[in-house]
């Protein structure tokens, strides 16, 4: 079922990337709904999606803290 929410919050969030501040609510809702070791992989995945869109570098502080 994990493997469904992970899935499923990475597809919300490569719709949503077209928009800074919509990319960062999606993502705190994200933080909110997924397990710690989820959170580690949705935080490589970040690293590696946002190298081609760089105007949402700013979203890893939430992933951070």
């Amino acid at each position: 079922m994990s493997k469904i929410m992970f899935d499923y919050t990475k597809s919300v969030l490569e719709r949503v990337s077209f928009d800074p501040i919509l990319f960062c609510k999606e993502l705190e809702k994200a933080i909110k709904a997924l397990l710690p070791y989820e959170m580690e992989l949705l935080r490589e995945w970040l690293l590696k999606f946002i190298i081609e869109k760089p105007e949402l570098k700013q979203c890893l502080l939430i992933v951070n803290t």
